[in-house]
C-alpha cells in the first residue's frame, strides 16, 4: 500500500490515509477500553505486560494528550501510546484532539516522504538483491545492539573531606 504509486490527487491521498491511521488508533484506544473493563481475562491482557506498552504508557504518563500527537512520529510506540491511553480511560475531550493531530501529521508524513524508503529499497532489491538483503542483516544487528545495550552508569568519585585519609595524603 504505497501511497506514492496511487492514482489520486495528493488531498485525496492524504485524506485516505488520515481515515486508515483514524481508524486505527482509535480502534487500539477501545481495545484499551475493553481490556481494562473485563477483557482484562483474556489473551489481550497479556499486552499490559510488554515492555512496548510500559513505554506507551511511561511517555501518556509523562506528557498526557501531547503523547499521543507526538507518537505519531515513531513506529511501534504510537500503538502502545493509543492502548494506555484507553487503558488509562483518557477522556475523549481530551483523546480526540490529540489523536487527530497525530493522524493529520502521520498522513502528511507518509503521504509524501514516509514511502520513500520503501521506494528506496524496492530500487536496491532491482539491483542487487543480495546488498538488500546484507544491508537488512545489519541493520537487525545493530538495532539489537542498541535496544539490548545494558548502559553502564559511570563511577561515583569518593567525596573527599578535610578528615579522610584520601584527602590529607593529596
Amino acid at each position: 500500500m504505497d501511497p506514492t504509486t496511487w492514482q489520486a490527487p495528493f488531498a485525496v491521498v492524504v485524506g485516505a490515509l488520515f481515515v486508515i491511521v483514524m481508524l486505527r488508533a482509535n480502534a487500539t484506544y477501545w481495545l484499551g477500553r475493553a481490556i481494562i473493563a473485563g477483557a482484562g481475562r483474556s489473551r489481550w491482557a497479556r499486552l499490559l505486560d510488554t515492555r512496548a506498552y510500559r513505554t506507551g504508557s511511561s511517555w501518556l504518563n509523562r506528557w498526557g494528550p501531547p503523547a499521543v500527537a507526538l507518537s505519531f512520529l515513531t513506529v511501534g510506540v504510537q500503538t502502545m501510546v493509543n492502548l494506555s491511553a484507553g487503558v488509562s480511560r483518557m477522556p475523549m475531550r481530551r483523546y480526540l484532539p490529540s489523536v487527530t493531530v497525530g493522524s493529520v501529521i502521520w498522513a502528511f508524513l507518509y503521504g509524501t516522504v514516509g514511502f520513500a524508503g520503501f521506494v528506496a529499497i524496492k530500487r536496491l532489491w532491482t539491483l542487487n538483491p543480495a546488498l538488500t538483503i546484507g544491508a537488512a542483516v545489519l541493520l537487525v544487528a545493530v538495532l539489537a545492539l542498541v535496544l539490548t545495550r545494558k548502559r553502564a552508569k559511570p563511577p561515583v568519585a569518593p567525596v573527599l573531606t578535610p578528615d579522610t585519609p584520601e584527602a590529607e595524603a593529596a
